[in-house]
């Protein structure tokens, strides 16, 4: 985006609207769990806009800001409108999810060091790749079995940003310390990347283009809707037993208002961030070993870890924040201008990775690929009775992707969130028709549980009675739990005799609220919406 815009959004800019994202929403949302700042997405939009209405004339910055205005209020009258879009958010947390791939793109940043010659090109991707592995070889160990647990943990969650800051070092070792590497460019502490104030004089632009600016805020109010929504969506899923109730029309309320005042400061827009947002739910979790003592033969005291309950808060984020806005210091901006592009190229990689790893489509193509004989019966995805169902909707899963990523590679890139927005009809309507009820419950399972999207009507297709009393779906048959006492607890829980039963109770908040039994639990794991999963937190610095 830096060199896109013309140096319009600079190191400074990302970094403020990030701050402002994390304090409005960790104050004031419904769910301050999700992580808000600058999306792949919005990056396309801004760039996208720039190549448009530069050519004409325009001063760019005041049209943004007139496209934040006129979107500001859009979060506070289309309630109807969202709670359609939240029925839909199936197919397209997938679609959406897949363009991930963006990340992996964002590494053509590798490009740009031929001009610094051949040694620096070919280091600066000799350095990304290890990056890359590096990184990605944390998240393995983290999820793996070596080492004492607390080893585990460290490597896992501080192994990336350690090994941002050793390759950041290791490019000055013996004879690459002559090598010419670009770095991040950076700016004076607290002040925008060009000569300007922070205030943006929206009124100095012509009265036509304060018009022009209508469609193009028409289209970043869908792509919020989308984009947003699947980040909280994530970030709140079946898979973490949160207790506090979401509420996204207020949330979508909030990112107008933080979108009308990032136009105002000539920022980036900023809305919720995948993978960080479900990263940070993760990183909250309360987990315990437990040991199912009713297996028998080689089975049998068979342990595995699980999530107990979320450390729902609101300081995480906000401390965040706080800590991003003293990046902006003079001293931490010195410090990040000595990490080489190369580096970046590498941890957008990982980032990439990790993300596509765990997405649904990645999950359902890995599936079609397996060996049939080695696929255990218990798979979720081996209940769908017609084998040629999964295919066929990893086909269209990959024709939205495909579709959506396409058009950003135009100068129509704009448009994307409409090729997003037709993917529901096509759910509701045309999916139905060749596909039965029970394949699309497997291949297209809900994102979030029936507590979560309350305030919305429920999931698409789902009835929400007695949410908050029905405990049918939970029930278990008894089975004794043991937690361990040595490497079986975080965050000081006690070693106890625990029944299983009891355990599914309360990590679904005892019954009250998700409604999730094993099978349902284990079917969303194989339709591919547990997709950010822990050894992926590792990128989440």
């Amino acid at each position: 985006m830096f060199a896109k815009t013309a140096s319009s959004f600079g190191v400074n800019e990302v970094l403020l609207a990030s701050v402002l994202g994390s304090v409005v929403f960790s104050v004031f949302a419904c769910q301050p769990l999700v992580i808000v700042g600058v999306t792949g997405p919005i990056t396309v939009f801004n760039y996208t806009v720039y190549d448009i209405i530069t050519p004409r004339g325009t001063n760019y910055f005041a049209f943004m800001c007139w496209i934040g205005l006129y979107a500001h209020p859009a979060g506070k009258f289309p309630i109807h409108l969202q709670s359609t879009l939240m029925e839909a958010q199936m197919v397209n947390a997938d679609a959406l999810g897949f363009s991930h791939y963006e990340r992996l793109q964002r590494g053509h940043v590798l490009t740009r060091q031929w001009a610094n010659g051949e040694p620096a090109a070919y280091l600066s991707i000799t350095v990304a790749l290890l990056v890359l592995g590096a990184a990605y070889l944390c998240g393995v160990i983290g999820c793996s079995t070596l080492f004492q647990r607390y080893v585990r943990k460290f490597i896992e969650d501080y192994g990336t940003p350690l090994t941002i800051v050793f390759f950041t070092g290791f490019v000055h070792i013996g004879r690459m310390q002559g090598v010419k590497l670009e770095t991040l460019p950076t700016s004076k502490a607290f002040f925008p990347t060009q000569d300007r104030g922070w205030f943006i004089h929206f009124w100095d632009i012509d009265v036509g283009d304060v018009f022009i600016a209508m469609p193009f805020a028409i289209l970043l109010t869908i792509l919020f809707y989308f984009d947003h929504n699947v980040s909280a969506l994530i970030a709140q899923g079946t898979e973490f037993p949160l207790r506090k109730p979401a509420g996204f029309h207020w949330d979508i309320l909030l990112l107008g208002l933080t979108t009308g005042v990032a136009g105002l400061l000539g920022i980036p827009f900023p809305n919720g961030l995948i993978p960080q947002a479900p990263f940070h739910t993760n990183s909250l979790c309360v987990t315990q070993q437990v040991t199912d003592e009713s297996e028998t033969g080689a089975e049998k005291g068979h342990t595995t870890r699980v999530i107990e309950h979320v450390v729902e808060q609101r300081v995480s984020n906000l401390a965040q924040g706080l800590l991003t806005l003293g990046t902006m210091s003079g001293p931490l901006l010195i410090v990040l201008h000595l990490i080489p592009q190369g580096v970046l190229a590498g941890l957008f990689f990982v980032m990439g990775v990790q993300a596509l790893e765990g997405n649904g489509i990645t999950l359902k193509m890995v599936y079609l690929a397996k060996d049939r004989s080695l696929t255990a019966a218990s798979h979720p995805l081996s209940r769908v009775q017609r084998k040629a169902a999964v295919w066929y909707f990893v086909a269209l899963e990959l024709v939205g992707f495909g579709a959506t990523f396409a058009i950003t590679q135009t100068i129509a890139a704009i448009g994307f969130p409409v090729f997003i927005l037709l993917l529901i009809p096509v759910r509701t309507f045309l999916l139905p028709k060749y596909f039965t009820r029970d394949e699309l419950s497997i291949l297209d399972a809900p994102t979030a549980s029936p507590f979560t999207m309350e305030s919305v009507g429920g999931n698409y297709g789902e009835e929400v009675d007695n949410l908050h009393g029905a405990t049918s779906n939970n029930e278990r048959p008894e089975s004794s739990v043991r937690l361990g006492e040595d490497d079986s607890t975080e965050r000081g829980e006690a070693a106890g005799e625990l029944k299983l039963n009891d355990f599914h109770q309360r990590s679904s908040f005892r019954g009250e609220s998700n409604g999730m039994g094993g099978d349902d639990y284990e079917q969303r794991l194989g339709s591919g919406r547990l997709s950010y999963r822990s050894r992926s937190r590792s990128a989440q610095a």
